[in-house]
């Protein structure tokens, strides 16, 4: 085997900035890190959510006003009607939808990366990670309106950012523990595992070498009488 196969496996990251240097790097088996793969599943169903909110009302919308603004029109029959009238609706959909599904996705990114990367470094899941992740995200996104708009939008990520962690707390400690406490307890367990394992390896190693010399020393000797 290799020299390196030897060496002392590497504890759990100590520090809160190599846990959160571990967020981006993939394991043994090239998967990344469970909390990095929510955040990314977070942004999807944040992304998908706004457009059916923003898309649905205003496919609705543009629905009514093709069908209000059309009766002047000529159309071949009722499914042609029918048709120009859904194709508008579409238009609506997709314009609106994609304008909110953007923002929202945006919003659940920049405030699940800063909440996770808050309990990563803490090494702790707290309601105030979540109000502080709120608090940013919303300041981030209003401060474009000046320093009034930067307070509206601290205190609305504040006040969004409290019951959508105390809903994943909750979410979380049904299982039994946190999705923090369970990477702290895989790693451990982990790091507790290739240590048992690093130290078979090097007691056989001892016992070969061992049982290597006593040969020499036996071929030595049988030498020497000869």
């Amino acid at each position: 085997a290799p020299p390196c196969s030897f060496a002392r496996p590497v504890p759990p990251p100590q520090s809160g900035w190599e846990r959160l240097r571990e967020l981006w790097r993939r394991d043994e088996r090239q998967r990344l890190p469970e909390e990095t793969v929510n955040m990314a599943k977070g942004a999807f169903t944040g992304g998908l959510a706004g457009w059916l909110y923003g898309g649905l009302p205003a496919f609705r919308r543009a629905r009514a006003a093709f069908v209000s603004g059309s009766h002047g029109e000529l159309f071949q029959n009722r499914a042609h009607a029918l048709q120009s009238a859904h194709q508008a609706g579409l238009r609506g959909f997709i314009r609106y939808g994609w304008r909110w599904s953007w923002r929202v996705a945006t919003f659940v990114t920049i405030f699940n990366m800063v909440s996770t990367g808050l309990s990563v470094y803490r090494n702790k899941t707290t309601i105030s990670n979540f109000a502080s992740a709120g608090a940013f995200t919303g300041a981030l996104f209003r401060m474009h309106l000046g320093l009034q708009g930067l307070a509206g939008g601290f205190l609305f990520g504040a006040a969004f950012g409290i019951p959508a962690g105390g809903l994943l707390m909750g979410v979380q400690s049904l299982a039994g523990e946190s999705l923090q406490e369970k990477r702290v307890r895989e790693r451990r367990e982990l790091y507790e595992q290739k240590l048992a394992e690093w130290q078979s390896r090097l007691n056989v190693t001892e016992v070969l070498g061992e049982t290597e010399s006593s040969t020499q020393g036996g071929l030595e000797t049988e030498s020497k009488r000869i």
